[in-house]
């Protein structure tokens, strides 16, 4: 299976580069090592709530998410989550809490990942994802799914442990699939779904059912939502993409028919797009790019030859 990952546009797939953090998952039942680590003066300690972070721009024009040292931070003990360990030895954790802290010198704001995320470096950015996503499956996964007991955070936020049936419980992520699909004349597939603005196009999308493999997937979303048939399908590459958590799996895919009936219900209308028809259509404000955090972004750009104009 080919990756074009760095072939597909000059800037990296966000929250795709690595992040030169080690998650180390074998220290997380390791209590000691754990409470050694917060301790640890150099540990690096920031707060999460409701998908947000408090981050911050840097004289020298970078934007960073805004971390304390452990004996700085709010108080909490169960939600705190061991996100992994630098190759300069230093830990990192998220807390999770109810609202953000304040800063005294109000120079800091709070942001979400689709804001944040192109802005942070590949570090801060890996750790954010990490964390809303371990946060997003904590609030809603309170409650054991076997007997319905409330359930108790383990593994420094990694496991939900059921204490009335002993059933363990993992941070879920769901398998979604995200393609650029073309025709015999390379003309791209693009769709507005049905509760985007007029002029918003991207790429089709959907989630993988039970007992489906991804390229089956593929062709079964692209049918259902645009009517149209799909043969080969080549992998692209992969998005973490904690809205709230899902991981989205790109391909391209080479249409056998051409002829477009939407389905109505999630998709509106969609059209093929020759480069020239969707440059001239970026032009005129007739079509609106895709957002640039997203892989969809990425998959127009590997097809188009050049980055999207900025929404």
């Amino acid at each position: 299976m080919t990756t074009w990952t760095d072939r597909t546009a000059d800037r990296p797939i966000t929250f795709s580069a690595p992040s030169g953090i080690d998650r180390s998952a074998h220290h997380r039942l390791d209590e000691a090592w754990l409470a050694a680590a917060w301790s640890h003066p150099t540990t690096r300690v920031f707060v999460v709530s409701g998908g947000q972070a408090l981050i911050d721009d840097t004289p020298d024009g970078r934007t960073e998410l805004i971390m304390t040292p452990s004996f700085e931070a709010p108080l909490t003990e169960a939600h705190r989550y061991y996100l992994g360990t630098d190759e300069d030895g230093v830990s990192y954790f998220a807390l999770q809490k109810d609202a953000l802290p304040g800063r005294l010198d109000q120079s800091a704001r709070a942001a979400g990942l689709r804001e944040a995320g192109m802005l942070l470096s590949p570090r801060d950015a890996g750790l954010l994802v990490h964390a809303v996503a371990l946060e997003n499956w904590q609030r809603m996964h309170r409650f054991c799914s076997r007997c319905g007991e409330r359930t108790v955070i383990a593994a420094a936020g990694h496991i939900r442990r059921c204490p009335a049936c002993g059933a363990e419980h993992y941070p879920r992520t769901d398998p979604a699939v995200i393609m650029l699909v073309t025709d015999d004349q390379d003309r791209a597939l693009l769709g507005r779904q049905v509760h985007w603005p007029e002029g918003r196009f991207s790429t089709l999308a959907g989630f993988v059912e039970p007992g489906e493999s991804i390229e089956q997937s593929v062709a079964r979303e692209v049918y259902e939502e645009a009517g149209v048939v799909v043969g080969d399908v080549e992998y692209v590459a992969s998005q973490p993409w904690p809205f709230p958590s899902s991981l989205m799996l790109g391909f391209m895919a080479r249409a056998t028919s051409s002829q477009i009936q939407v389905d109505g219900e999630e998709i509106e209308e969609a059209r093929w797009f020759s480069r020239d028809d969707l440059a001239a259509a970026f032009a005129s404000g007739e079509v609106l790019a895709p957002y640039g955090i997203s892989i969809a972004a990425r998959l127009i750009e590997k097809w188009y030859g050049k980055p999207l104009p900025r929404p």
